[in-house]
C-alpha cells in the first residue's frame, strides 16, 4: 500500500483532532467567552485555520493545544477589529487582552470545563429533552443524527431543541458555572442521563465503520468519576460510575482485529478489563451503602450496574445467573418502566425459560409501536424466531433491522444472520421429486 501524501495525512489529522478535541475546545472557550454560540464560532475559525496551515506546516505535536491557542488569538483579533463583537463580550475582551490564560476560579467547586458545561446546559430553564440534546452536542460532540438515534426521535426535532436551547441560554444570560446546594442536586438527574447517553453512543456507535467509539466512553467514565468525588453521598453518582466501569470492562472484547463485532455470549472473557470490574464492584458497593444511609431505594443506574455485575461474575457465558438477571430486570421494569427495559427483560427471560417465552414479551413490546424504528427490537425478534425455526420470518426481521441501523458492523452481522436464515429455510424446505 502506497503511503498517503503529506497533505492527505494532515487533512485526516485535522478531522481526527476536530472529532476528539471539539468538546474540550468549545467547553474551554465557553469558560473564556461566557457564550456557547461564540465559543462554537471561534472553534470553527480554529478548525478552518488548521485545514489551511497543517498541510503546509505539518501537524503540531499538541493538536488540541494548537486549536485552543489559535481560537484565542482569533478572538483577540476580532475584538480589536470588530466593535460589535467586542460589545458582545465585555468581560472576554479585558480578560483575553490582559492575560494569556484566565484567572483560576477556586469557588466553582469543579475545575473541569466539560463538567461545568454539562451543568450549565442542564439548567432548569431548559426542558429535560433540550438539556440532554444540548449537552450531548456540546460536550459529547455527537451529531444531531446520533442524538436523534439515542433518543429515538426525528433528527429535525433534535436540531430545533439545540437551537432553542442555545438561544434560551443567551437570552436568559445563564452563567457558565456549577450550581451549589439544592440547585446542584436538582440538575443531577439530567447530568447523569447525559453522561449515560454519551457512554452509550461510545459503547455502540450509531453510525460509521467503528463498532465502538472508545474516546466517548473514556470521556463519560472520567465525568462519572469526577461526579462521585463531587457528590460522594449521592447513591446514583456511584451507581452510574459502577455501570460505566463494568460496561467499559468489555470494550476490547466486543470486536476482533477485523473490526467484526463479537456478541456477549461469544466474547473472550479473559480480555475483560479486571481493573474496571474491580472499580465497578467498589462503586456499586458505595451506591448501596449511600442508599442505606439515606434510606433510599436502589436507583436506576445502580440496578443496571447490578445486572452488569452478574455478567462480570460469571467465568463463562453458560454460567451466567440468568434467574438473577431476569429478577433485576423485573424490578427495573416495575420501578422505571421503559420499552427498552422490557426488551432487555425479554432477552433474559429467553435465556431462562426459552425463546417462546421471550418472544411473547418481545411481541408485547412490538405491539405498542414505540420501538418500530429501533433496530434492536427487530434484531431480537429475528433471533427468537430463528431459535423457534421460523426462519423466513426471522430473515425478514434481520433485514428490517439491518435497514434501520447505520452502523456498518451491525449491518454486516444482521445481513449475515439473514443469509443464515435463508440457507436454513432452503435446506429444510421439501424438495420436488
Amino acid at each position: 500500500m502506497s503511503e498517503q501524501p503529506p497533505g492527505e495525512r494532515a487533512r485526516r489529522a485535522v478531522v481526527a483532532a476536530w472529532r476528539i478535541e471539539w468538546p474540550r475546545l468549545v467547553a474551554g472557550l465557553t469558560r473564556l467567552v461566557g457564550d456557547i454560540g461564540t465559543a462554537e464560532e471561534l472553534a470553527q475559525d480554529a478548525h478552518v485555520a488548521a485545514l489551511e496551515q497543517w498541510p503546509r506546516d505539518g501537524v503540531p505535536p499538541n493538536p488540541g493545544g494548537w486549536l485552543m491557542l489559535t481560537a484565542k488569538h482569533r478572538a483577540i483579533d476580532r475584538i480589536r477589529r470588530d466593535a460589535a463583537f467586542a460589545r458582545k463580550l465585555p468581560l472576554l475582551g479585558h480578560q483575553l487582552l490582559t492575560a494569556e490564560e484566565p484567572a483560576p476560579q477556586p469557588d466553582s467547586g469543579i475545575e473541569d470545563d466539560l463538567l461545568r458545561m454539562i451543568f450549565t446546559a442542564c439548567h432548569p430553564v431548559l426542558s429535560p429533552p433540550a438539556r440532554a440534546a444540548l449537552t450531548l452536542r456540546m460536550v459529547g460532540g455527537l451529531t444531531t443524527t446520533e442524538i436523534a438515534r439515542a433518543y429515538l426521535v426525528p433528527e429535525p426535532t433534535v436540531a430545533q431543541r439545540i437551537v432553542r436551547a442555545k438561544r434560551t441560554i443567551a437570552t436568559k444570560r445563564i452563567p457558565y458555572e456549577v450550581p451549589r446546594g439544592e440547585e446542584l442536586a436538582a440538575r443531577l438527574t439530567s447530568v447523569l442521563e447525559v453522561i449515560y447517553l454519551i457512554f452509550n453512543e461510545g459503547y455502540t456507535a450509531t453510525a460509521g465503520d467503528r463498532w465502538a467509539r472508545t474516546e466517548l466512553c473514556e470521556d463519560a467514565l472520567r465525568l462519572a468519576r469526577i461526579l462521585t468525588a463531587l457528590l460522594p453521598e449521592e447513591p446514583e453518582t456511584h451507581g452510574l460510575a459502577a455501570l460505566l466501569e463494568l460496561q467499559a470492562s468489555r470494550l476490547t472484547a466486543r470486536s476482533n482485529p477485523a473490526n467484526t463485532l463479537v456478541l456477549l455470549a461469544d466474547q473472550d472473557r479473559s480480555r475483560w478489563n479486571r481493573l474496571y470490574i474491580r472499580r465497578g464492584f467498589a462503586a456499586l458497593a458505595r451506591a448501596h451503602t449511600a442508599s442505606r444511609i439515606h434510606d433510599l431505594p436502589t436507583g436506576r443506574y445502580a440496578l443496571q450496574a447490578a445486572i452488569a455485575a452478574v455478567h462480570a461474575m460469571a467465568p463463562t457465558a453458560p454460567e451466567t445467573d440468568w434467574r438473577r438477571i431476569a429478577g433485576l430486570y423485573a424490578v427495573l421494569s416495575e420501578r422505571f418502566p421503559s420499552p427498552i427495559v422490557e426488551l432487555n427483560r425479554a432477552v433474559a427471560v429467553t435465556m431462562l425459560h426459552g425463546p417462546a417465552a421471550g418472544l411473547e414479551l418481545t411481541d408485547a413490546v412490538a405491539a405498542t409501536g414505540t420501538l418500530d424504528d429501533y433496530h434492536l427490537l427487530h434484531a431480537v425478534r429475528g433471533d427468537l424466531l430463528a431459535r423457534l425455526a421460523r426462519h423466513v420470518e426471522a430473515r425478514d426481521e434481520f433485514l428490517r433491522a439491518a435497514k434501520l441501523t447505520t452502523n456498518a458492523s451491525e449491518k454486516a452481522l444482521l445481513h449475515a444472520r439473514a443469509r443464515e436464515c435463508d440457507n436454513t429455510a432452503t435446506e429444510s424446505s421439501p424438495r420436488e421429486g
